[in-house]
């Protein structure tokens, strides 16, 4: 089978191009500095960039974080209701420490994310609106506070979208979020 194209013969790059060629790429080239131009700008004045703060930690540092967190909270059937607006979750083959949590809508907590091993994906979404979620990079060696108020009450799932090794489809935690007192 042969080609209907064929390539061009001798010294084809020191022809001039073609004037309208000329006008495509130099309208390419053009749209394309618009673009980096409004990308740069959406990242500083946009809304959509995660927010919060990283902070380096052991991992060890961070368990004693999560112990006194779990003994200072109340256990119900429901899940932890934590002493104050701090919430810490730690990721680890294969599930989320400190969930289930139990928070109250219209209050805002700072949730302290943390990884024991690899990177884990931290995906929270509501149970009735799986288009609204939020999704974050969990890193070991690193403490992400992200400050988060839920407006709704319901059941939000924390899902690990970042495979992390055998068990990966079951790290699944939640978040019941219930009217503010």
């Amino acid at each position: 089978m042969t080609s209907p194209l064929k390539p061009p013969e001798g010294d084809w790059w020191s022809q001039p191009v073609n004037r309208r060629e000329s006008i495509w790429l130099g309208l390419g080239a053009i749209w394309s500095v618009i673009l980096f131009g409004w990308m740069s700008v959406w990242t500083t004045a946009g809304e959509q960039n995660p927010i919060g703060e990283t902070y380096r930690i052991e991992a060890e540092a961070f368990r004693e974080k999560m112990s006194a967190y779990k003994d200072a909270a109340t256990e119900t059937d429901e899940g932890l209701v934590p002493p104050g607006t701090d919430v810490y979750i730690q990721a680890m083959r294969f599930y989320w420490d400190g969930a289930p949590v139990v928070l109250e809508a219209g209050t805002e907590y700072d949730i302290h994310l943390n990884s024991m091993d690899v990177q884990h994906g931290f995906s929270l979404r509501p149970e009735d609106a799986l288009s609204k979620q939020i999704n974050l990079q969990v890193l070991p060696g690193y403490e992400w506070v992200v400050p988060m108020t839920f407006d709704e009450p319901g059941t939000y799932h924390i899902i690990c979208n970042e495979f992390c090794g055998e068990g990966h489809r079951t790290m699944h935690g939640t978040i019941v979020v219930t009217e503010g007192s």
